[in-house]
């Protein structure tokens, strides 16, 4: 097996995501279906491609070297792609944001069209007759016709940190990007946020961020990695992330810090805006929001996310009505595509009992016990198109009208998705066949017309055990490597596991992460990942488990499924096991040997948040509420404060350029670490974000990890075997 290859082949396919058509439109009339990919499984530049349903004919309809005229094709890796567009309600009219500018195409004929607006241009959206297109530059937002002529500002400030047309935590409840515009129907209106950031504080550095305790010795601003121990990336004190422009001014609430500000507007495009009122001292955040045939609505929730609000917006004045109300002890789940608003103005909404995620209609459930809604995708009249979970490892493609009742739209092991319109349906598999999987559009009457994928085949072959371990039917998959032959002997254990909230891993999906798993594997180690508490797919009860306690429920289930696994294939050596995991599975590789040194040998912890109070306010408020009120969970969660105990092997890592975990978390463990005299080794990775897999310094990322389990596990293959 080319174990070496696989590494080049995670850069070169940026993790086999290249190549492979995403992001679907289906228009009203279900004649056309739009999607990005690139043209082949290694290029670098995503085009906008349409496909014609009733000949099955796939036309191109935006190359951006082509468009940007950067010349051969060696030069396409500088040419960024489409990574974002809107259309009309036709998806006639097509915009899109290229090389700062913004563009336009008609999908059934002509050439794309630069049009003449101020740039850089973020999320350009067409209103639904095709007439005119809103887009956001330099924080405000603006209208252009769709020939180009009346380009004009809607909103704007000349305040630094206010932005126009922006909403962050959107992401919430929106099926693809964060929203923060959203035209009327007949295209007049306008609903947009105002996003104050002034008040959020500054994004923590290291330099800038106060240590855990008075003692200098434990300042992060001092080199982590001094008095002997290993390190490799850090040249100077200064451990600001090099190359981004905006670290000084990087604002991103943390858990107990000010919020941004937003509110919402109504604008007619003429007159002055008018703005959205409600309690927004009660319900500061706006989670989602949208304009439909019943007029404009809000969803906002309370800073303790317990409740939630669907509003009701009076489109002249501003004023709100609630229509609706969701509560919970613990949280309100928010659910992509929800709430929304069926043709003859149904709600959908969700209801969580302790073992099922329903969705409803005007209140009512329309799906059985334990059938766990994963996200709406859309309504087509009265009929709603959605995923939902009843074998945790499988998610299913979903439809539901009151006329035509529930049918399940896809078969056999895959995660699925899909969108829907006119009749028209495209449907995603994502399966152990290939990575990307595979996209079908299926209209009555018609044959089935296959959406081509380009994705390269992995060089890699997975050999893979799933398993339902121990009392708490545990999803777990266990690698083998491809040269060991059960009862030939002991082999290390590699626990590579996420383990938390919001992420699988262990799902009938082939994807890099797999993969990477199974070249581990090739090393001379067993590697071993389990679903644990609070991951998806086992219903609201079991999401809720780590409710105040993020770490210890899930670090029990990893233990048992190790022991577990272990009983089910003895090859297992349980006298050498290390656990390796990046941002929450980092924090719990680090947590695994810091509290279960008896278990776990060595850990490889990567971008993980060692301070709970250094992490987004919103996802983990989410689990631990506000640390002004329960200042002793944050305690808890606390990996500083367990440091002194190390008595394992541990490697840690960090990108510098992360935006989604301060790197400062890892610093100061580091810093605590050598302040009480504990070896460890630090890889610190200048202008790397959060997933380094992929980039340039994946091999060596890689090979610093294998060098660490050798030394540390004995991790060895065979000579033969290569």
């Amino acid at each position: 097996m080319p174990l070496t290859s696989l590494r080049e082949q995670l850069v070169r396919t940026l993790r086999f995501t290249r190549g492979v058509p995403g992001r679907f439109v289906v228009g009203a009339d279900g004649e056309i279906v739009l999607f990005l990919r690139g043209r082949t499984g290694d290029d670098p530049v995503t085009c906008l491609w349409a496909l014609d349903v009733a000949s099955g004919r796939e036309r191109l309809l935006a190359d951006p070297v082509r468009l940007l005229g950067a010349g051969p094709s060696g030069r396409r890796g500088r040419v960024g792609g489409v990574e974002a567009y809107g259309t009309d309600a036709a998806a006639g009219v097509v915009a899109f944001a290229l090389g700062g500018g913004l563009w336009t195409v008609d999908s059934g004929k002509g050439e794309p069209r630069r049009l003449p607006v101020l740039g850089p241009v973020l999320d350009p959206r067409p209103d639904p007759t095709g007439r005119r297109i809103a887009y956001v530059s330099h924080g405000g937002l603006r209208v252009v016709e769709t020939d180009g002529a009346g380009d004009r500002s809607v909103a704007r400030t000349p305040t630094s940190g206010v932005e126009f047309g922006i909403a962050p935590h959107t992401a919430a409840t929106s099926l693809d990007d964060a929203r923060g515009h959203w035209w009327s129907p007949d295209g007049n209106h306008l609903l947009f946020a105002r996003t104050d950031s002034t008040r959020v504080r500054p994004w923590p550095t290291a330099a800038t961020t106060a240590g855990p305790a008075a003692d200098p010795a434990v300042d992060p601003a001092v080199d982590p990695a001094g008095g002997g121990d290993r390190a490799d990336g850090i040249d100077s004190p200064d451990l600001t992330a090099p190359g981004d422009p905006d670290r000084e001014v990087r604002r991103t609430a943390l858990a107990g810090t000010p919020n941004p500000d937003v509110t919402l507007w109504l604008s007619d495009l003429d007159d002055p805006p008018v703005q959205v009122s409600w309690d927004r001292v009660a319900y500061e955040y706006v989670v989602g929001a949208g304009w439909d045939t019943r007029g404009p609505w809000a969803l906002v929730q309370s800073r303790d996310q317990r409740t939630v609000r669907f509003l009701g917006i009076d489109p002249d004045d501003g004023r709100t009505a609630v229509l609706d109300e969701q509560r919970d002890a613990c949280w309100v789940h928010l659910v992509p595509g929800l709430p929304a608003r069926t043709a003859s103005g149904a709600l959908l909404a969700h209801h969580d009992t302790s073992g099922t995620r329903h969705l409803t209609w005007d209140g009512t459930d329309v799906t059985p016990r334990g059938l766990q809604l994963r996200a709406v995708l859309g309504t087509d009249g009265d009929d709603v198109l959605f995923t939902a979970t009843d074998e945790p490892t499988e998610t299913h493609l979903w439809s539901y009208g009151p006329k035509s009742g529930l049918r399940q739209l896809s078969s056999g092991p895959g995660v699925h998705s899909g969108a829907r319109s006119g009749g028209t349906l495209v449907r995603v598999t994502r399966d152990a066949e290939r990575p990307g999987g595979r996209a079908a559009v299926l209209r009555a009457g018609r044959p089935a017309v296959t959406v081509l994928s380009y994705a390269e085949r992995p060089v890699v072959d997975v050999r893979a055990e799933h398993f339902v371990l121990g009392p708490r039917a545990l999803r777990a998959r266990l690698h083998l490597p491809s040269w060991h032959r059960r009862g030939s002997g002991p082999l290390p254990v590699l626990v590579d596991s996420y383990g938390g909230a919001a992420l699988q891993r262990v799902t009938a999906e082939l994807d890099s992460r797999v993969l990477l798993a199974q070249w581990f594997a090739e090393q001379g180690c067993a590697v071993l990942t389990t679903d644990g508490s609070g991951t998806p797919g086992r219903g609201p009860g079991w999401e809720r488990e780590v409710h105040g306690d993020l770490f210890g429920p899930v670090l029990d289930d990893q233990v048992s499924a190790l022991r577990e696994a272990a009983r089910r294939c003895p090859d297992l050596d349980l006298g050498r096991v290390a656990f390796r995991g990046w941002s929450f599975g980092g924090a719990l590789a680090a947590l695994a040997v810091l509290r279960r040194p008896d278990v776990f040998h060595a850990a490889v912890a990567g971008a993980g948040v060692t301070d709970q109070r250094l992490y987004h306010a919103h996802w983990r408020e989410r689990f631990l509420g506000h640390p002004d009120m329960y200042p002793e969970r944050y305690d808890a969660c606390d990996l500083l404060r367990d440091a002194p105990r190390l008595t394992r092997p541990l490697l840690l890592i960090h990108g510098l350029a992360d935006t989604n975990v301060p790197p400062v978390n890892t610093l100061r463990l580091s810093a605590v670490l050598k302040a009480a005299g504990r070896p460890h080794e630090l890889l610190i990775l200048p202008g790397i974000g959060h997933q380094p897999i992929g980039s340039t310094v994946t091999r060596q990322l890689l090979e610093r990890q294998v060098d660490f389990l050798r030394r540390h596990l004995g991790v060895e293959p065979p000579r033969s075997a290569f």
